[in-house]
Formats: structure tokens, C-alpha cells, sequence
């Protein structure tokens, strides 16, 4: 016997999705019409727990590579290459994505030209890839923190990095004056969860919303697809 819809909401529920020591570290909230109401954080075990919260969610704005280039990719994804190009200073944080080889084994491949931080966080990559096919972008949105912390300071890099403590209030000060109760995320004690996770997911957030109200905007402005019929690109 066919199961019965649930009931019809009357709000959406976006969410900023980053990985973390314990899994995934989500950041969510409802919206309706002009309302948007950011719940407390938590964090999911696997990648796929997000994808099956229920009410689902209507867009995630990921902090993960989602579409893979074949083979040497010295200077990373055109959008990677994009992306530290617009954030100057801050583009170092933007890392090569992994190749599509490396993804599917369990060890690097040797001209992925990985760093420490990928290297450690590809478990989580390929979680994502595991469950990544071209509908889910749908809903499924490759984003990075620094290009949602430039679009919310005005186009305008950060200058201090969050290793830092001034960094981490120079976020956090732009975070709550553009986003009304976002306190609700920022100052949720969860374990091996640092501030500096927090702040990420929820400007992520940030982010999810512009995506769900149809105003973020594509680097590269051209669409790139990978083998797979995944698109290569960030949206902020």
C-alpha cells in the first residue's frame, strides 16, 4: 500500500553543511515569506543522515567538493582557480578539490596535488561523492565559507583568518548585524565542535538562503560538468 504524504509545511528549511570532527555539522532554518528562523545547530553522523532529515531539507549549501576533474589537475578546478582569484588574501583557503580517481579508492592518487586539511577530510569527501548524482544539485549546492563571508562583507575580503581570535569577532560581528538570531547557532556548545566551525556552517547559511530565494550567483558564470554530469562550480 502506497504511503501517504506527510503533511504539507507551512515553512522551508534550508541548511549550511560542513564537516567536522564527529561528521557533519549542521546549521539550519526555517523560512517563510520574510521570516527566517535559525535553529540550534547539530551534528549528523554520516552525509547521507542529511540528505534523509526529515522535513527535508529545500536547499543545502555544502562544504564539500561536489564534481571531480580527471587526471592532473595542478592549478584545481576552474572554480577552485576562480575562487582564490576573487578572494585574494583569503583565497589560500580555497583548496584543489580531489580528482574523480581518488574518490573512488582509498588512497590519494599522486598528482592530486592534495593538501593536509583535504587529505584528512577525504572520509568526508567521499561520503559526499557516494551519494552525489546530477539530480540531487537540485537541491545540493558546492559552497565555501570565505566567498559566503565576501558576499556578506560586501564583496569584500576578510582580513584577519579565523586561526585568530580577532578573526574569529571580525566573523561573528558580520554574521549577527546581517542575520537576525543567528546567535542561536554561534553560541551552541556542541563536542569537538570549535567557534570556528560554527561560524562557517553559519554563514553557509547565509548562503542557503540567497540560494532558496533564487539570488546567489554561479562561479564560473558558465557552467562546467564533470564526467559523472556533475557541475564544477561554487555558489555564494
Amino acid at each position: 500500500m502506497p504511503s501517504r504524504p506527510g503533511p504539507e509545511l507551512p515553512y522551508s528549511v534550508v541548511a549550511g553543511v560542513t564537516p567536522c570532527a564527529p561528521g557533519w555539522l549542521v546549521a539550519s532554518a526555517k523560512l517563510n515569506g520574510s521570516t527566517f528562523a535559525p535553529e540550534l545547530p547539530r551534528v549528523l553522523a554520516t552525509f547521507a543522515e542529511v540528505l534523509d532529515e526529515r522535513p527535508s531539507f529545500s536547499v543545502i549549501a555544502l562544504n564539500a567538493p561536489i564534481g571531480y576533474v580527471e587526471g592532473d589537475h595542478a592549478g584545481g578546478r576552474t572554480c577552485d582557480r576562480l575562487a582564490r582569484a576573487l578572494l585574494g588574501r583569503r583565497g589560500s583557503t580555497v583548496h584543489n578539490a580531489p580528482t574523480r580517481a581518488t574518490m573512488q579508492q582509498g588512497s590519494v592518487v599522486t598528482d592530486d596535488h592534495l593538501d593536509a586539511v583535504s587529505t584528512a577530510l577525504l572520509p568526508r569527501y567521499r561520503e559526499v561523492a557516494a551519494e552525489m548524482a546530477p539530480y540531487r544539485q537540485r537541491t545540493v549546492y558546492e559552497v565555501h565559507p570565505e566567498l559566503s563571508f565576501f558576499q556578506i562583507n560586501g564583496d569584500v575580503p576578510l582580513r584577519w583568518t579565523k586561526k585568530f581570535e580577532v578573526g574569529r569577532e571580525e566573523r561573528r560581528a558580520l554574521l549577527v548585524k546581517r542575520i537576525p538570531g543567528i546567535d542561536r547557532v554561534l553560541e551552541t556548545e556542541l563536542d569537538d565542535v570549535p567557534l570556528a566551525h560554527l561560524l562557517d556552517a553559519a554563514a553557509l547559511l547565509w548562503t542557503a538562503r540567497r540560494i532558496f530565494a533564487k539570488s546567489g550567483t554561479r562561479l564560473p558564470s558558465e557552467p562546467e560538468w564533470d564526467q559523472e554530469g556533475l557541475r564544477m562550480e561554487f555558489v555564494r
